[in-house]
């Protein structure tokens, strides 16, 4: 027997238990995990609050990551003892997640343990770190370096955004953050913020091309404020996309893209490649301070999931929520 968050529909509504089951509840997979931490993110309090059409089938366990060691494997890149880290591949939406005790999947959508992590930092960076790195890797892939002057990070509180700042700060990359609560500016900035703005600033109605103001941005909100961003980015820079937290619709113009040569690039973390995945996974580990992992993590039972996955949907949660199992 182990422990799950299990998901169900009553009344077309989503309905959230911890639940003992049976292994023979497990889906079908190469490996089975003994889990030791998940995480909380956007994308998990949507679907555990029945906010977003993130799952289509119940019951469904959700958590779209997770870390942990093999128990059984019948594929010999894995055997029992083995640390590995998970996130996307579909986890949590249409295959079983994160958020249980025990998890089976298919061995492809593995990573062995980056070296320097255990279970518990791997989950404090999670799938919102991997993010960032990919994020950042798309910016410097698009020739943005550190010299050539300010990265702005929107959603800077959240999860993507609070470890997007500490990875350009220590690549030496100027970095502004951008963030709706006032109350957390004083820690963006002890995790590598230079300055902080205003959310407002960026949700006034877009002109087709504004004041050149950041030459590269990792933006996690959609909507107007990428919109807003777009006509500031500076000739030639560049935009990682990567979330929708203000909606994903986009009300701009062809203006940056036409006038500037702005970059607009699209940041996708679920299918990644597993060569581009670990080398964002090895990245992330060596570029992250100790210190990062004692100030960006809060730690949480399962029990106190389906309250906080109404928080997180309402921008009410700051850096990173681990979920110890």
């Amino acid at each position: 027997m182990f422990k799950a968050l299990v998901l169900n529909q009553q009344d077309a509504n989503t309905v959230s238990t911890v639940e003992q089951l049976d292994d023979s509840s497990l889906p079908d997979g190469d490996v089975v995990v003994s889990v030791e931490y998940s995480s909380l993110n956007y994308k998990d309090g949507l679907a555990i609050t029945g906010k977003g059409r993130i799952i289509r089938q119940f019951p469904m366990v959700p958590g779209i990551d997770y870390a942990g060691k093999v128990l059984t494997s019948s594929d010999d890149r894995y055997q029992p003892g083995d640390s590995v880290v998970l996130t996307g591949w579909g986890v949590g939406e249409n295959h079983w997640g994160g958020m249980a005790e025990k998890a089976s999947v298919p061995a492809d959508y593995l990573v062995p343990m980056p070296t320097g992590l255990d279970s518990r930092k791997a989950m404090i960076i999670g799938t919102a770190g991997l993010t960032a790195m990919l994020c950042v890797m798309a910016l410097e892939d698009a020739g943005i370096t550190p010299d050539k002057g300010d990265i702005l990070v929107t959603g800077a509180s959240g999860g993507v955004g609070s470890v997007a700042i500490t990875l350009l700060d220590q690549l030496g990359y100027q970095v502004v953050a951008c963030s709706g609560r006032e109350q957390n500016n004083e820690w963006l900035k002890s995790i590598g913020a230079d300055r902080v703005i205003p959310r407002d600033d960026l949700l006034e109605p877009a002109k087709p091309l504004e004041k050149q103001l950041w030459t590269g941005c990792i933006d996690t909100v959609g909507s107007k404020v990428l919109a807003k961003v777009l006509t500031q980015i500076d000739y030639d820079g560049a935009v990682a996309a990567c979330g929708l937290a203000g909606g994903f619709d986009l009300p701009t113009t062809v203006m940056p893209f036409i006038l500037r040569g702005v970059k607009l690039l699209g940041v996708d973390s679920v299918m990644c490649p597993f060569e581009r995945r670990t080398q964002a996974w090895s990245r992330v580990a060596e570029l992250l301070p100790e210190t990062f992992y004692s100030n960006a993590g809060n730690e949480v039972a399962l029990d106190a999931v389906p309250e906080l996955a109404e928080a997180i949907t309402n921008g009410q949660v700051t850096g990173r929520t681990l979920i110890k199992l």
